[in-house]
């Protein structure tokens, strides 16, 4: 309230701001009214009221629907049609092999080659999926084919309108359940793991080779 009453005094007596002592000296509350108020605007303020947006929206999100498919068993290939080009030597010899009983062919399923004949059962060691028990299946990858005194091997398979093998599934075994403990050095903790493989059963009922007049034709 003093230094109030000292400004209205001084102010009532036209005393100019100059002859005024220093800002220092003067009491704190004289030296707030002293000194100069800034004013500072706020950003918003700068806009004006027609610029600023009345509502803020979003554009909406498509999102595609998931399509669930169904999986199915590929189709067979198709039938080549390019026109098979024998060498002299093959129309030469492959009557004689054609002819000469006890075939044997080594038949590629799932990469690995299988020498079979007619007759053989073969135990596949995994479990084919898409088959069951009475299905007939043409084997049509063959790296060589061959009777007592002859042999085709191809580069790197024998085209598959030379012969025809096929084979019916016969049923899948299972193997008895294996358990094996898993330990680890200086882990009191032991990991049982079981395993039951599982095996298709497939018996060769045909093999044939065709000689040149059913290839030509």
């Amino acid at each position: 309230m003093l230094s109030r009453t000292i400004r209205r005094s001084l102010l009532d007596t036209g005393i100019p701001s100059s002859a005024l002592p220093p800002t220092f000296l003067l009491p704190n509350r004289a030296r707030y009214f002293q000194t100069t108020t800034q004013h500072v605007e706020s950003p918003a303020a700068s806009f004006e009221a027609s610029q600023l947006p009345t509502t803020v929206s979003r554009a909406p999100v498509s999102v595609p629907p998931r399509v669930l498919t169904k999986r199915t068993v590929p189709p067979p290939p198709a039938p080549i049609e390019t026109p098979l080009a024998l060498s002299e030597s093959v129309k030469e010899l492959l009557p004689l092999l054609a002819t000469q009983p006890s075939h044997y062919v080594s038949a590629h399923i799932h990469g690995k080659p299988y020498l079979v004949t007619v007759g053989d059962m073969v135990r596949l060691p995994f479990h084919m999926p898409g088959v069951v028990p009475g299905d007939v299946l043409r084997l049509n990858r063959a790296s060589s084919l061959g009777s007592r005194d002859y042999t085709l091997k191809g580069t790197p398979y024998v085209d598959e309108r030379l012969f025809e093998c096929r084979a019916r599934v016969m049923g899948v075994e299972a193997e008895p359940m294996r358990i094996k403990e898993k330990t680890k050095r200086r882990n009191r903790k032991i990991k049982t793991v079981r395993s039951k493989l599982k095996f298709t059963i497939l018996r060769i009922s045909d093999l044939k080779i065709k000689t040149l007049e059913e290839i030509e034709q």
